[in-house]
């Protein structure tokens, strides 16, 4: 009973392990005060890097405008100084001998001081001297006219220039204007770009230290976090998982997670061990713990070092194919003839592997059944016990898989079929749409390809319903007229393009049933589909309705390839196809008539099929009216 109490411990502990998230240690008073230190250091960098970003732009802000109000003085002197002497030169002597050297002083002002315009003008607008030669007029009068408002200088700032007009007395001749312009942020003085680049670099020191911070406070973080680990414990507190710690705390963290993991597998192999002794002892024939283990649906075999059998449970027997009688004392080679199983189990025995495998082994009954099985090996550190086999049957499992897989590979053809013809369609409906019967077609193509795309969309979510348990009807009165009237325009197409004859033969008078008329059709959809699926071209598929009775009967007839007489049951399971090697080429998810059965049975009906090879088949289709239905459900 102590042994069964420790392995119940160990697998309590394991089943605990693999279920539980990660849960981060609880932080330390010294982890809580390194926090709170981290936050006062990011404070006070933030608090000393606003006081540097609000410094430099006070500081640059006041250097601007000292060298805006520079700029707009120097300009205004150099006004002041062109008008006194263009006064004095344009007074002197001959206008024409004079007036190339006044040019040749406006030019050379423009460009010595970065004057964006300079130029003299008349009350007229003739232009006697400017910076940019092209603009000088080529006549100039001899009378200047008078210019009103000109006895005064201004000077106004627009959109960062400077703008200055300075009037010009010249004796003996009249009046004129001195215009200048300049950028106020034309130059940019070396002391600027000099303070720019100092506080660019106070920022980028400060930006250094916080990422040195950063990646300090993170090795602070691990190490305290692996220091808390330890003294939980060696306190003799915390579980498995409250041990471990996230792997995004550094590689300290992923080592000690390493050590803790290596010490519990230590543990639970010494659990192990300890069962697997008494069980080689023969102590626990009565105990609850041999009474567990035979109970137990895997099958359990202990080995010794000679890779003989010590302890086989029934379960075990029965996997294997060997009575448990005959396997004690038989070497593990006659339990299995699978060389990967037996060169594990070998090797777990004499000790030359202390991992733990996982083998899957497939077994072909005498019937031709196929057998999964799941064999886990592993070493056992023991006096007698030298390894344990479990085996366990997954062939549900796998079949499962290997149907699933294939449902989503053959629904993912069928899927892309529609689509491909739609797009097709569409792409000659917009090379090609005048043409009236080009667009009919085409229209039609698509009408039908949609339909098909909804079908096959359904039928997966239907095969979702089913496997979820969950799937309802929804009854309500149905005409089954119209349902037979649309299930034939939905399939005429197809029937004239693959050559087959599709009949309907419906009797003068249909009634009225209850029942999910969308289930209903999905029903019909799929033995119609299939008929016409797996019937060549020249045949002929006929859907015969009979009024029987309490029953509603629908027959669809073809004179398809048939059904072999041991498969025509088998097809109505999920995902299965017929071995007929002619429909290898056909595709289909093999849902179709599992989905149709399963919907007319939770309606009070049922689906039968009668057929030959090469001559045809009849599915045949029966629903209770709404009287039986009733009297069915009293």
């Amino acid at each position: 009973m102590g042994v069964f109490a420790d392995t119940h411990r160990g697998c309590a502990v394991e089943n605990r392990l693999t279920e539980q998230v990660e849960a981060p240690v609880q932080p330390t008073r010294s982890a809580r005060r390194g926090v709170s230190l981290g936050v006062i250091s990011v404070a006070s960098a933030a608090l000393v890097l606003g006081v540097i970003a609000a410094s430099g732009w006070w500081t640059l802000r006041t250097h601007h405008r000292a060298g805006v109000d520079a700029r707009r003085a120097q300009v205004e002197l150099v006004g002041e100084l062109m008008t006194q002497t263009c006064e004095r030169t344009l007074g002197e002597g001959d206008l024409t001998a004079v007036l190339s050297g006044v040019r040749a002083m406006v030019a050379e002002s423009a460009a010595r001081y970065t004057l964006d315009e300079c130029r003299i003008v008349l009350g007229d607008g003739t232009v006697l001297a400017d910076s940019q030669a092209s603009q000088i007029s080529r006549s100039i009068p001899d009378a200047w006219p008078a210019i009103p408002g000109a006895d005064g200088a201004s000077a106004e700032e627009i959109d960062g220039r400077v703008v200055i007009r300075r009037p010009l007395k010249v004796t003996g001749k009249g009046d004129a204007v001195l215009e200048l312009s300049a950028d106020l942020d034309s130059e940019l003085s070396q002391d600027s770009t000099a303070m720019y680049g100092s506080i660019a670099i106070a920022l980028g020191g400060i930006g250094g230290l916080l990422a040195l911070r950063r990646l300090m406070e993170r090795r602070w973080k691990s190490l305290g976090a692996v220091g808390g680990v330890l003294r939980l414990a060696a306190s003799g507190g915390g579980g498995r998982g409250s041990l471990r710690l996230s792997p995004s705390l550094g590689p300290e963290a992923a080592a000690l997670n390493a050590i803790i993991e290596e010490r519990d597998r230590l543990r639970d192999e010494g659990g192990i061990a300890r069962c697997a002794s008494e069980l080689a002892a023969g102590s626990s024939a009565g105990s609850d713990l041999g009474g567990a283990l035979e109970a137990m649906w895997q099958g359990v075999v202990v080995l010794g070092h000679d890779s003989r059998v010590i302890y086989a449970n029934g379960a075990a027997g029965v996997l294997l194919g060997r009575p448990r009688g005959d396997a004690a004392g038989a070497p593990f080679s006659d339990l299995t003839d699978d060389e990967p199983l037996r060169a594990a189990a070998q090797a777990a025995c004499s000790g030359l592997s202390r991992n733990r495998a996982e083998l899957e082994v497939r077994r072909q009954a005498s019937r031709g059944e196929l057998t999964i099985l799941r064999a886990t090996v592993r070493h056992l550190p023991g006096e007698r016990a030298a390894a344990l086999v479990v085996v366990e049957d997954v062939t549900q499992q796998r079949m499962a898989d290997e149907s699933r897989n294939a449902f989503v590979a053959q629904t993912t053809h069928e899927l892309r079929t529609p689509l491909t013809n739609i797009r097709l369609y569409v792409e000659a409906l917009v090379d090609e749409g005048d043409d009236p019967a080009v667009r009919s077609k085409c229209l039609n193509v698509i009408n039908t390809e949609s339909r098909r795309l909804e079908r096959i969309v359904g039928d997966m979510l239907s095969v979702a319903e089913i496997e979820a348990g969950v799937m309802k009807l929804h009854v309500a009165e149905a005409r089954l007229d119209g349902v037979f009237e649309e299930l034939e325009a939905d399939y005429r197409a197809l029937a004239h393009d693959k050559e087959i004859t599709l009949a309907f033969e419906l009797p003068p008078k249909l009634p009225a049933l209850e029942v999910d008329r969308d289930k209903l059709m999905l029903a019909l959809h799929n033995l119609l589909g299939n008929a016409l699926k797996y019937t060549p071209a020249g045949g002929r598929v006929t859907v015969r309705v009979a009024d029987d009775g309490p029953a509603l009967r629908v027959d669809v007839v073809d004179s398809g390839i048939g059904i072999k007489a041991e498969e025509q049951e088998l097809v109505f399971e999920r995902f299965y196809r017929a071995k007929d090697k002619r429909i290898a080429g056909i595709t289909g998810s093999g849902i179709g008539l599992a989905l149709a059965r399963q919907v007319i049975r939770l309606h009070g009906g049922d689906i039968g099929v009668r057929s030959e090879i090469d001559k045809g088949s009849t599915f045949t289709l029966t629903i209770p009216k709404p009287e039986a239905a009733a009297r069915a459900a009293a």
